[in-house]
């Protein structure tokens, strides 16, 4: 039946009419998973049974009348968020066999509006990455170019959704890590406001810009998802009340009124002739729909990507410091002393990424460094923040390309480190300012997707999700599907 193909959005009018049950959703999931995931490897682990038993459990709560915006709906989660009894890995051989104990809140927000967990995701070992090259347990393949990659760190999961895997997929995004495979693959990321959605039960990367959030089809379907995972959770204390965000208007289809502010700096060369030019045609559709356009600048934009590369290592080296194979995880039997343990468990564990930020932080961390660098950095960070606020508080969003070019093919930069910190060029402000953000299609660049970003001030992601809607309503980028 090709159930698999439907977003949220279709697959709930058939559920709620009884045309389709959530059991036979979920199987034609399983099943796409089964055709193609070998040649994907988006999926680390596959929760069939208990998808299966979840989808039944669904079909009864549906049969007594209930509703609700993801009961029956599966799904893909990033394998950096914790499910009960289920492996979970962070790509990471220091994880290789670490069973959570618990859910994290937002798969629990999840399970108890009745989604059916199908899946664990691949990603960048640790969520370090912009490619998912990183893993310790192989790379993903684009479904667009299986030779090029989904983007990063959450690739698995921006594959799985544009390849059809699921419905929709669970990422986390740091600096990035959403938005970025959302571009590569052709679908809708979007990273929510800092502490819309609760960090409890992620394994930590970078504490203060981690946000988990949801890739999906359509941005409607990215607001259905929203309404679920969001909210104040006790268990984190940087959760933060958003009832003043009205949902998304799906019956809107205008933009009169709204101003889309273009940062010149976003705008500059290094883009892509092939991104830019379908970047241009997508003004126009905003434009045709009444936006208005206002240049603007973000003078500090060019500090991005090196204060985010300070910030990032030292909180990834406190973080990390965690992992000594001591409590849990990897541990090497064959040692003479505790120095032993440390150099072993963590030398033979950790892939080359992961050590190259854990060092990189130390470094930055320690005596003598720590007010020239990463001291120095959080001011910086705060004079983007402001000046990011002060811009949106003039206009209702941001637009820029997500990725200055079209995925790139596997290998071509993973000799390169700092090639690769230049992906986030675009995306890593918004989450040093803690600001949404969303990625949708706009085009095709030899026949690879284009994403657009789109960011809004705090709290507004219900704003963005809007005019990204009306974007969709009038093109059908987000409607073409990878050939595979």
């Amino acid at each position: 039946m090709f159930l698999n193909r439907l977003t949220i959005k279709e697959a709930r009018g058939k559920l709620d009419s009884g045309e389709i049950s959530s059991l036979e959703l979920t199987k034609d999931c399983l099943a796409r998973i089964k055709e193609i995931d070998g040649d994907i490897k988006a999926c680390l682990s596959v929760c069939e049974d208990d998808a299966l038993f979840e989808a039944k459990k669904a079909d009864e709560r549906l049969q007594k009348g209930e509703r609700g915006d993801l009961l029956g709906i599966p799904y893909i989660a990033k394998d950096n968020i914790l499910t009960k009894g289920v492996v979970t890995t962070a790509s990471s051989r220091v994880l290789e066999n670490y069973i959570a104990p618990f859910d994290a809140t937002i798969v629990a927000r999840l399970k108890k509006a009745g989604a059916v967990l199908l899946a664990k995701s691949n990603l960048d070992e640790f969520a370090h990455g912009a490619s998912t090259e990183n893993s310790a347990f192989g790379p993903t393949h684009n479904p667009w170019d299986l030779q090029r990659v989904p983007g990063g760190s959450s690739g698995g999961s921006g594959a799985s959704v544009s390849a059809d895997m699921c419905i929709f997929a669970l990422g986390t995004d740091t600096g990035g890590s959403i938005r970025c495979p959302a571009s590569f693959c052709g679908v809708t990321g979007h990273k929510p406001t800092y502490g819309r959605s609760s960090r409890f039960g992620l394994v930590s990367m970078t504490s203060s810009t981690d946000v988990p959030g949801p890739i999906t089809k359509t941005a409607e379907d990215s607001a259905m998802v929203l309404r679920v995972i969001e909210g104040v959770d006790e268990k984190d204390a940087t959760t933060i009340d958003s009832f003043e965000d009205k949902y998304l208007d799906i019956n809107r289809n205008d933009l009169t009124g709204i101003k889309i502010g273009l940062p010149k700096e976003y705008w500059s060369e290094g883009i892509d002739a092939g991104v830019l030019e379908q970047l241009e045609k997508a003004k126009k559709v905003f434009s045709e729909k009444g936006a208005e356009f206002k240049e603007v600048s973000l003078a500090h934009a060019k500090y991005c990507v090196p204060v985010y590369y300070i910030i990032t290592p030292s909180e990834v080296s406190s973080n990390l410091a965690r992992f000594d194979g001591i409590r849990y995880g990897f541990s090497k039997k064959e040692v003479k002393s505790l120095a032993d343990v440390y150099l072993k468990n963590r030398g033979e564990s950790f892939g080359p990424e992961a050590k190259r930020r854990i060092m990189l932080g130390t470094y930055t961390l320690s005596a003598g460094y720590f007010d020239a660098y990463y001291l120095q950095a959080q001011k910086v960070r705060s004079i983007i923040k402001q000046e990011m606020d002060d811009v949106l508080s003039q206009v209702d969003c941001l637009l820029t390309p997500t990725s200055p070019h079209t995925a790139f093919k596997i290998g071509d930069q993973s000799s390169d480190p700092i090639k690769m910190y230049l992906e986030d060029i675009f995306v890593s402000g918004a989450s040093l300012a803690g600001l949404p953000a969303v990625s949708i299609p706009c085009g095709f660049s030899d026949n690879l997707p284009v994403g657009m970003q789109l960011i809004g001030g705090k709290l507004k992601d219900n704003r963005i999700l809007e005019i990204a809607n009306i974007f969709q309503k009038n093109t059908d980028f987000h409607k073409q599907k990878p050939k595979i």
